[in-house]
C-alpha cells in the first residue's frame, strides 16, 4: 500500500485479517506511474515499486505511536499560533510607539503595563482589542503547558523514553517524538540508516569516481530533525565550560567550522547513539562517546 492518509489504520486492520502489509512512501511510487494518474495506474505503480530489490518500506505505526504523534502535531500547531499571535501584537502596538524586547517572556510582562498605563496614547477601543489579544495569548500558553505536562507523563511512563533522556540535549519532547516517529529501531540495520531517515546525513553528488558530500539531506521527518538540532544547540551553549570528550569534540567542530555545522553533527551523533540504545535496550554510556 502507498503510505498516504489513513494508511496506517488500514494496514493495522488488514494485519488483523492475517495479511502481511508493506507501506511504500509516495515519492518511491511516483517514478513508476505511467502517463496519466488514475487508480489503475497507481495500483500498477505500487506493484512495480514493491518488486524492486532495493525498495525501502514504511513500518506500520501502532495506535500508541499515533497518539503521541498527534500530541506533538497539535502542540507544534499551537506554538505556531502563539508565535503568530505575538507577532501580531507587536506589529499593532508598534503603530502606537510601544516596543517590547524580542523574547516572548518580555512581551507577556509588557502587556499588563501597556494596558494599565493611561499616558501611553492607547485609545479605549484599542485597549479593549489588546486585552482580547492578551487573553488569547494566555489561552494558548495554558493549552501548550497542558500538552507539555501530558508529554512529560508519557516520557516518565515509557522505559525507552526514560533511557533516551539520559542523552545530553534530549528531554521529554525529543524522546517521545523519536519514539512516535521511529518506533522499533531494529528496523534499521545501523545508526546511520536511522539518522539518514531523519535527514541528518550529508547529501551526496558524486560522479566519475569523484565523491562530493553536501549539507544534510533534510529528508524524513522535519519536526523531529528540528527538535534534535535545537537540542544540540542547547548542548553547544554550555559545552565550552565542560571537559568531557563529547563537549571537546563538538567544540572542535564549532571552532573549526560553524556552530550550525556542529549542531547538525551533534544531532547526527545523538541519533546514532539513540539507535544503539533503542535497538539493544541499553543505557547511555558516555565514557565511550
Amino acid at each position: 500500500m502507498e503510505a498516504c492518509g489513513g494508511a496506517h489504520h488500514w494496514a493495522r486492520e488488514l494485519q488483523k485479517l492475517g495479511f502481511r502489509v508493506k507501506l511504500i512512501a509516495p515519492q518511491f511510487v511516483k517514478p513508476y506511474v505511467k502517463s496519466n494518474k488514475h487508480d489503475a495506474a497507481d495500483a500498477e505503480a505500487i506493484c512495480e515499486a514493491m518488486g524492486r530489490p532495493g525498495m525501502r518500506f514504511v513500518p506500520v505505526k501502532t495506535v500508541e505511536q499515533q497518539d503521541i504523534q498527534a500530541l506533538h502535531r497539535v502542540r507544534a500547531s499551537l506554538v505556531e499560533q502563539r508565535s503568530a499571535k505575538a507577532n501580531q501584537i507587536r506589529g499593532l502596538v508598534a503603530e502606537y510607539g510601544l516596543v517590547a524586547p524580542r523574547e516572548l517572556l518580555h512581551l507577556r510582562r509588557a502587556l499588563p503595563r501597556w494596558l494599565e498605563d493611561e499616558g501611553n496614547g492607547l485609545t479605549a477601543r484599542f485597549r479593549r482589542l489588546l486585552r482580547g489579544l492578551r487573553d488569547e495569548l494566555v489561552v494558548l500558553d495554558e493549552r501548550i503547558a497542558e500538552l507539555d505536562r501530558e508529554i512529560e507523563q508519557i516520557a516518565k511512563s515509557e522505559p525507552a523514553a526514560k533511557r533516551l533522556m539520559q542523552l545530553r540535549g534530549v528531554g521529554p519532547i525529543i524522546a517521545t517524538a523519536m519514539l512516535a516517529t521511529v518506533g522499533d529501531a531494529r528496523q534499521f540495520r545501523n545508526g546511520r540508516q536511522m539518522s539518514a531517515s531523519i535527514g541528518l546525513t550529508p547529501k551526496q553528488h558524486s560522479s566519475g569516481g569523484k565523491e562530493r558530500m553536501l549539507g544534510i539531506s533534510k529528508r524524513g521527518d522535519a519536526y523531529l530533525r528540528s527538535l534534535l538540532i535545537h537540542g544540540a544547540r542547547a548542548v553547544i551553549r554550555t559545552a565550552r565550560a565542560k571537559d568531557d570528550p563529547l563537549s571537546k569534540w563538538v567544540m572542535r567542530i564549532a571552532d573549526r567550522r560553524h556552530p550550525n555545522v556542529a549542531a547538525a553533527a551533534l544531532a547526527n551523533k545523538t541519533t546514532r547513539i539513540a539507535w544503539a540504545m533503542l535497538a539493544r535496550g541499553t543505557d547511555y554510556q558516555p565514557v565511550f562517546n
